[in-house]
Parts: structure tokens; C-alpha cells; sequence
């Protein structure tokens, strides 16, 4: 982390009581990160699915408690948010519910932005192909601050 999202993480956790040596980890939205970051910061996105093959043996899977600070894509913190739910799910068998919570609007737009995503995401990890049962890691969270 950089020293703004330090001291960015510092002063949250003063604001809400927390111990200063809570973990968070800092991350930004793989494609259109200032978009979806303002879409957190409104209220309006509150949920992300991501790729459990693709995860490396040092990230670990997020947890349900877990603090994270969303970034922009100049890597300024735009907000804090908790997880609340966790799931492993594969991708063909993910609600319109959690696609609805990730705020890409209908079930189907969300499909072509995450079909897209997702292709191009396995073939640039070694060129491994994207299937419709792969795992995915749906997470659920509340914006905090």
C-alpha cells in the first residue's frame, strides 16, 4: 500500500474504533476501475466475482470480515468495504440476484461483460480456457465508510 491509502486506512480505523493493526488489503476492479469504484462509493455496486483458479498460492481467498480499501485506477482509496458473504460458485450457476448486486444492470448485460472479462482473464494466465463450470469466487459487501 501506498502512504495515502496508509494513512487513508489509519484514519478509518480511528473513525470507527478499530485497532490500528487491522488487516485490509487494497485492490482496484480489473477493468473500468473508476467506474466500478464510483459505483461502490454510491451504494450501487455491492458484490464481485472473481476467478478461483486464478488466485496464486500468496492471495489468499477473501474471507467473510475481511476489510478492503477499493481503489481507483491512479490507486487512491475511494472507499472501505466488508465482506459479508463468501461463496464458491461456478460460473453457470450464478444468480441474477448476485449479477444484480455487482450493478452491471441486467442478468444478461452482466453475462457479456463477465463472459468477456473472464475469457480474456484465463487466456492471459497461461492461456488456460474459460468454462462455464469454473469456479468463481462471488463475494457480497457493505460499504463502510
Amino acid at each position: 500500500m501506498n502512504e495515502e491509502t496508509i494513512k487513508y486506512w489509519q484514519d478509518f480505523c480511528q473513525k470507527h474504533q478499530l485497532p490500528q493493526n487491522t488487516p485490509v488489503t487494497a485492490w482496484s476492479f480489473g477493468t473500468t476501475s473508476d467506474k466500478l469504484a464510483n459505483l461502490v462509493k454510491q451504494g450501487l455496486k455491492t458484490a464481485t466475482t472473481s476467478a478461483y483458479e486464478l488466485y496464486t498460492k500468496d492471495e489468499p481467498l477473501p474471507q467473510v470480515g475481511d476489510w478492503n480499501i477499493i481503489l481507483d485506477q491512479a490507486a487512491r482509496p475511494v472507499c472501505v468495504v466488508q465482506d459479508k458473504v463468501v461463496e464458491i460458485i461456478p460460473y453457470e450457476q450464478i444468480s441474477a440476484e448476485h449479477a444484480y448486486h455487482e450493478g452491471d444492470g441486467s442478468y444478461q448485460n452482466w453475462r457479456r461483460i463477465h463472459d468477456e472479462y473472464f475469457t480474456k482473464e484465463y487466456q492471459e494466465e497461461g492461456n488456460k480456457e474459460f468454462y462455464p463450470q469454473a469456479p468463481m469466487v462471488c463475494e457480497v459487501f457493505e460499504k463502510i465508510d
